[in-house]
């Protein structure tokens, strides 16, 4: 366990891609290679990935956490909820395997932006200044798990995003 505190930035990225991986191979395999996906340069707005398919974009912020693990809420950028179709998947890991599943997800349907976040609790920083006083973030919002919905495979998570239409063609 260990490795995961410290390598947890080689993780995360781990998980991204296998992640992302899950989606490229639904595409090919199911619905005719249309998934784009895009990285971007810098995250002040709050997302991670830019995934697009027959013109529904996706600006998905990508959390994850052990299957062990107590976590019971994510810190969602409020700057998420201003795009097209922002949605925040939380993927969840088994510790030992890297297996990925179940997947938790916020959002709205195909083409609606996230559902509205100002009513959440305003996160507060995770450390503390010097005097232990801990912040608060004005632009991040503690969204509970009960609020995001559970899919067992990357595959249900794809067609949640973009609806299950297959590739007739193949």
């Amino acid at each position: 366990m260990e490795q995961h505190f410290l390598h947890s930035s080689y993780r995360e990225r781990l998980i991204e891609h296998l992640f992302v991986g899950e989606l490229l191979k639904h595409s090919w395999l199911e619905r005719g290679c249309r998934l784009e996906v895009a990285k971007p340069e810098v995250d002040n707005s709050g997302y991670d990935l830019i995934i697009e398919e027959n013109g529904v974009v996706r600006h998905l912020q990508l959390k994850a956490s052990s299957r062990a693990a107590k976590t019971a809420k994510q810190n969602v950028h409020t700057a998420l909820g201003v795009k097209p179709s922002g949605v925040v998947v939380w993927v969840q890991f088994d510790s030992d395997t890297l297996d990925l599943g179940p997947f938790l997800v916020f959002s709205g349907m195909p083409g609606e932006p996230l559902p509205d976040i100002s009513t959440f609790q305003v996160a507060k920083h995770t450390k503390g200044n010097s005097e232990g006083f801990k912040a608060e973030r004005p632009a991040i919002r503690s969204v509970p798990k009960r609020h995001f919905v559970r899919y067992e495979s990357a595959v249900e998570v794809y067609e949640a995003l973009f609806g299950k239409e297959t590739c007739a063609y193949l």
